[in-house]
C-alpha cells in the first residue's frame, strides 16, 4: 500500500504564502478594479485623507500655539491610528466575502482575514512613506531623527492591528451586530490613540490611565523616532510587544474555534 508524502513545514509555508498572494490580488481587483489607477487607490486613498487633515490643521494655524512643526505632528499620529482602525474594520467582512473560497482545502479562514489586514497595512505603509518623503522634499518638515525607531514602532502597531483584527472579526462572527457596533467604538477610541496629543502635556492622573492603552505607546514611540530629544515621550516598547503577542495568541485561538464549524455554505 502506498501512502502519500506528508507535507513538510517548509512546503506548508510556501503553499500558504501563495494562497495569501492570490487572496491579496483578489482583494485588490475586487475592491479597486482594473480601470483608472486601479490598485494605486490602495495608498492614494489614505494619502489623500492624511493630506486633507494636515491642510485643515495648517489653515487653522495650529502651529501658532506650539513651536513644534504641526504638519510633522499630524503625519506622525493620524496615519498610524488609521492603520489599525481600518485593518480591524476591514477584517469584519473578510469571511463572508470569501466564503466560497473555503471549498479549496488550502484556503483557510485565517488566510482571508490576514489578506485583508495585510492589504490595509501595506496601503497605510506606502501612504505614510510617500507622504513623509513628499513633505521633506517640499521643505515642509525636517528629516526624521531616528528612522529605525520609527520603523520599529510601525511594525509593532502593525502587529497590534493584526491581533485586534482577529479578535474583532471573531466576535463579529459569533455576534453579527457587533460589526456595526465596532465601527462606532473604533471611532470613539480615536482620541485614545494618542494621535492628537502628547502624554507629557496631560495631568499625571490622565497619563497613568492612558498608558494602559497600547496604541498610545505606538504613537509615542513613532513620534520619539521622528522628533528625537526635542519631545518628551513615555513609550514602553516591551509593553506593546508583549501586549501584541497576547492579543495575537487570543485572536488565533478565537479564529480556530469558530473555523471548526464554518462551511463554504455558511
Amino acid at each position: 500500500m502506498r501512502y502519500g508524502k506528508r507535507t513538510t513545514v517548509k512546503r506548508s509555508f510556501v503553499i500558504q504564502g501563495r494562497v495569501l498572494r492570490a487572496l491579496l490580488m483578489r482583494e485588490i481587483i475586487t475592491r479597486y478594479g482594473r480601470r483608472n489607477i486601479g490598485f494605486m487607490w490602495l495608498f492614494v486613498e489614505p494619502l489623500m485623507m492624511t493630506l486633507l487633515i494636515t491642510i485643515l490643521w495648517s489653515v487653522a494655524r495650529a502651529s501658532s500655539y506650539s513651536t513644534l512643526n504641526i504638519i510633522a505632528f499630524i503625519i506622525t499620529g493620524y496615519p498610524i491610528m488609521m492603520m489599525w482602525r481600518n485593518s480591524s474594520n476591514r477584517a469584519i467582512g473578510a469571511i463572508s466575502a470569501n466564503t466560497a473560497l473555503l471549498y479549496h482545502r488550502n484556503v483557510l479562514v485565517l488566510d482571508t482575514l490576514l489578506a485583508r489586514m495585510l492589504l490595509e497595512i501595506s496601503g497605510a505603509t506606502i501612504a505614510q512613506m510617500s507622504l513623509i518623503i513628499l513633505l521633506i522634499v517640499m521643505g515642509l518638515i525636517p528629516m526624521p531623527n531616528d528612522l529605525f525607531y520609527m520603523l520599529m514602532a510601525w511594525a509593532l502597531m502593525a502587529m497590534f492591528a493584526i491581533g485586534l483584527g482577529l479578535i474583532i472579526a471573531s466576535i463579529a462572527q459569533y455576534f453579527e451586530p457587533f460589526g456595526k457596533i465596532w465601527s462606532t467604538l473604533s471611532f470613539i477610541s480615536m482620541p485614545l490613540s494618542g494621535a492628537f496629543f502628547f502624554i507629557h502635556n496631560l495631568p499625571a492622573t490622565a497619563q497613568q490611565f492612558l498608558l494602559w492603552f497600547p496604541m498610545i505607546h505606538g504613537t509615542e514611540m513613532f513620534r520619539k523616532g521622528y522628533f528625537g530629544a526635542s519631545v518628551t515621550t513615555y513609550e514602553n516598547p516591551y509593553y506593546i510587544f508583549v501586549f501584541n503577542l497576547i492579543l495575537i495568541f487570543i485572536g488565533l485561538i478565537m479564529v480556530r474555534n469558530f473555523s471548526k464549524g464554518l462551511t463554504p455554505n455558511d
